[in-house]
């Protein structure tokens, strides 16, 4: 069997301003907030995941977020750009509806496609381009863009190992794609980035199941990669390494989802914690900043 890779699962970002996070993705850009839970590995922070109405793979944008954050740089040996897939002729209504709300747009062609680019509150870039049917709502995501020094050394492991080809290419950058995605590699020489709020912190691809993600920790690690041990995330599973330009990659699983904790009318209604993190939520819920929901978080 073969290890599939259809395209990105979600993106994991930045924030340190949890109510304007939720505000801007969920009022703004009317995404569902779909999971209200703490980062597993530091229960001080929230984890916001937004996406779809179920958290479907392919349409979840997930934040830490942590009132200590500090900014972080974008550059070199980061995902500097997440561009969400809106569906053909609405992008004069996103234009009109980010600068009504202050956030400042750009609209320039990118591969012979119209492309708009804004920053979330935290300065985080993010854009859109048109791809697929609909009215107005976001699709999921279409892409993300890379920063670095020497786009080239990701190439074989983009396309011998994850599926990839490359679909076009410039001096500047050069566009791969697979079953879902596309991923841009853009030549950066600027000063390579820090990690902090406004940054992307990691992307996750998405792979069908638990034997699929086995088969990729194995071809990982015979191609020389320090990859993690499989990681029980509740709502996937997820393997990390980091890919020859800096980025850290992750490998998710589609099942269980997000329902696995909570009926589908419940999602992101209130705070939800994993079993080992239960007897801890008097403690937890003390460090964690007020966050203003429609259905006050219990």
């Amino acid at each position: 069997m073969k290890p599939l890779l259809p395209g990105l699962h979600h993106v994991t970002a930045i924030t340190g301003h949890a109510q304007k996070n939720h505000d801007f993705y969920t009022d703004t850009l009317g995404l569902s907030l779909v999971k209200l839970t703490v980062n597993f590995d530091d229960p001080s922070s929230y984890h916001l995941y937004y996406g779809d109405r179920i958290g479907s793979p392919g349409t979840i944008m997930t934040f830490f977020a942590s009132e200590n954050s500090h900014p972080g740089r974008i550059g070199a040996g980061q995902a500097t750009v997440t561009t969400f897939a809106i569906p053909k002729g609405s992008l004069v209504y996103w234009k009109d509806r980010l600068e009504k709300s202050g956030f400042p747009v750009k609209q320039w062609e990118v591969w012979g496609k119209a492309r708009l680019e804004f920053p979330d509150p935290d300065g985080l870039r993010l854009a859109m381009v048109e791809e697929g049917e609909g009215e107005t709502d976001i699709r999921g995501f279409a892409g993300v863009s890379l920063a670095q020094h020497n786009p080239a050394a990701s190439h074989a492991l983009l396309t011998e190992t994850m599926g990839f080809h490359l679909d076009e290419e410039t001096p500047e950058r050069r566009l791969y794609r697979s079953a879902t995605s596309w991923l841009e590699l853009v030549n950066d020489q600027e000063a390579t980035g820090q990690m902090g709020s406004g940054t992307v912190h990691h992307i996750a691809w998405r792979t069908p199941d638990d034997a699929h993600q086995a088969l990729w920790l194995e071809t990982l690690q015979n191609q020389g990669y320090r990859v993690s041990p499989v990681m029980d995330r509740n709502y996937f599973h997820s393997i990390y390494f980091r890919e020859p330009g800096g980025v850290l990659f992750e490998i998710a699983t589609d099942p269980p989802g997000f329902t696995v904790d909570q009926p589908l009318e419940e999602l992101g209604k209130k705070l939800v914690l994993p079993p080992w993190l239960e007897a801890s939520r008097e403690r937890i819920q003390r460090f964690l900043p007020k966050l203003n929901l429609p259905v006050a978080t219990k």
